[in-house]
């Protein structure tokens, strides 16, 4: 008798046990028994319009549907950029001395060829005029030596010496004409000239730096993009590009290719030009870059979501008469958010888009949205 009992009581304990344990996993079964039981007693749902029925014990599947129309497909590849002015140098003079004169304006513009700074080169302008005095001397003294030689009055090699001489006397000059230029320090390009570094009075040398004189029209847009679209990217390809706290939208040109690979990031540096007539932007800022790599008109675009990969390949639902189809499809182009179909579907198809993973064919459905692309 207490055998028995004992046998029971294992029983018991072994049912609530299961039913501890696989209760939670056929809850929800059990609700949608229970509620397909209730609605199957009270008839069909009047709100459902007469678009789906409920079969006895099952409730069925709402779901929302896209519909398949003709669209554009654009390939973008996004990048980060950054504006470089189109030339840029740092001031400095070629010799050493001192600066008698600074003949600029902090942030100004400057032209080609102005004098910007001087150094004193009075000692060198010295120089010069007794080179100048001996040159003269030298030009009267072998304008009368060949007046002689025509007569045959000296030697050729007399005259020769003269000339060598007035020849020697001229390379000076030009040499100490060469070091006074290295006294002035001229703009090498049209630009803006930043703020100087020193004042006048300084002693100066070669690795003393000036000012800064930046050309920003047009102004230069450096960006990287990967190895697989070297080939695509040529000169003259146009970009856009965006600045942060701006809406606005620019427009570069390509002007630049590396033909070199960075070995450590795979990627291509490319470098555009920009216009940039008003100067408005500088140098320096960060720039998110946007490349039009392909264009396709009249496609069939879906959203990335719908689409189930399986061993067979891959696979997308679609919406017929109540129920739900599997479509096997063939995917081309790729974006962000679309994908683009080749095969497998055709326009006026109505994809369905949400309870992907509930669907099977010939589910029954109810067509709850309709979301149209245009």
């Amino acid at each position: 008798m207490k055998k028995n009992l004992k046998i029971t009581i294992t029983i018991l304990l072994i049912l609530v046990a299961a039913i501890i344990i696989f209760y939670p996993k056929y809850k929800p079964l059990l609700g949608n028994l229970f509620s397909g039981e209730k609605r199957s007693q009270q008839g069909p749902n009047p709100g459902q319009g007469g678009r789906g029925s409920f079969a006895p014990g099952r409730q069925l599947l709402n779901v929302s549907g896209f519909l398949i129309e003709p669209t554009g497909m654009s390939d973008l590849y996004r990048s980060s950029g950054q504006l470089r002015p189109d030339e840029e140098v740092d001031l400095s003079f070629e010799t050493s001395g001192k600066i008698v004169g600074i003949n600029f304006t902090e942030g100004t513009r400057v032209r080609e060829g102005d004098l910007l700074a001087k150094m004193n080169d009075k000692p060198l302008q010295a120089q010069l005029q007794k080179l100048m005095a001996q040159r003269k001397l030298t030009e009267e003294k072998e304008f009368r030596q060949r007046s002689l030689l025509e007569k045959d009055a000296i030697s050729q090699e007399s005259y020769d010496q003269i000339v060598t001489e007035l020849q020697t006397i001229q390379a000076d000059i030009n040499l100490i004409k060469a070091r006074i230029s290295e006294t002035e320090l001229r703009a090498p390009f049209d630009g803006i000239i930043g703020v100087r570094y020193l004042s006048e009075g300084s002693y100066a040398n070669p690795s003393t730096k000036i000012a800064r004189l930046v050309k920003i029209s047009p102004i230069k847009l450096d960006f990287s993009i990967p190895e697989r679209y070297a080939n695509q990217v040529h000169i003259g390809y146009p970009v856009t590009f965006t600045l942060e706290g701006n809406e606005k939208v620019y427009e570069a040109s390509v002007y630049a290719v590396d033909p070199r690979l960075d070995e450590a990031t795979r990627t291509i540096t490319i470098r555009a030009l920009h216009p940039n007539k008003d100067e408005e932007l500088k140098p320096g800022r960060y720039a998110p870059v946007t490349l039009l790599l392909s264009q396709i008109d009249n496609t069939i675009s879906i959203p990335s979501e719908a689409i189930t990969s399986e061993m067979e390949g891959e696979m997308v639902y679609v919406y017929r008469k109540g129920k739900a189809a599997v479509c096997r499809v063939v995917t081309g182009l790729r974006t962000e958010s679309l994908v683009q179909i080749t095969d497998g579907l055709k326009f006026g198809d109505t994809l369905i888009t949400t309870g992907i993973l509930q669907l099977r064919q010939g589910l029954p459905v109810v067509l709850d949205t309709l979301i149209r692309k245009n």
